[in-house]
């Protein structure tokens, strides 16, 4: 009996943990269902999101949640731009007309500067990075919701 109260104790802390988490899981999900994707593994704060072909998206929850694509490609298709401009609009509430020509303004900011681009709009942002040596991950690309405060 003495051990009631600490196991008690240690479940409400975790509460909020698998509160978010499951804020997550959910979020993932109707990113995952509207890019025609499928949900994958989590590590840590991040869930993976798999996609046929050279992209691949993540959804990671901290303070506010973010979600990110790489592209593999040398320049990243219309599908990249098009399925994260979907998952913003998921993630952010704005609209995925919106989203997606300033994710494409940071994309190309980020060539021709040769370093990473980030626009802030709205209480949201969205970034880019462009590599075109790495064979793995020529672009990275994410947006986000900017913590309050």
């Amino acid at each position: 009996m003495p051990r009631l109260p600490i196991i008690l104790a240690a479940c409400l802390a975790l509460a909020p943990l698998a509160a978010h988490a499951d804020e997550c899981d959910d979020l993932t999900r109707q990113i995952a269902g509207a890019i025609g994707g499928k949900v994958g593994k989590r590590s840590g704060p991040s869930i993976d999101i798999r996609l046929p072909g050279p992209n691949r998206f993540d959804v990671t929850c901290r303070a506010e949640p973010i979600v990110q694509a790489i592209s593999a490609e040398p320049q990243p298709s219309a599908t990249f731009f098009r399925d994260l401009s979907t998952a913003s609009e998921i993630l952010t509430g704005e609209s995925a007309s919106t989203v997606e020509p300033i994710i494409a303004k940071a994309y190309r900011t980020a060539v021709s500067d040769g370093r990473k681009s980030f626009i802030q709009q709205n209480g949201w942002s969205a970034s880019c990075y462009a590599d075109p040596t790495s064979s793995t991950m020529r672009t990275l690309c994410s947006v986000g919701r900017i913590p309050p405060g």
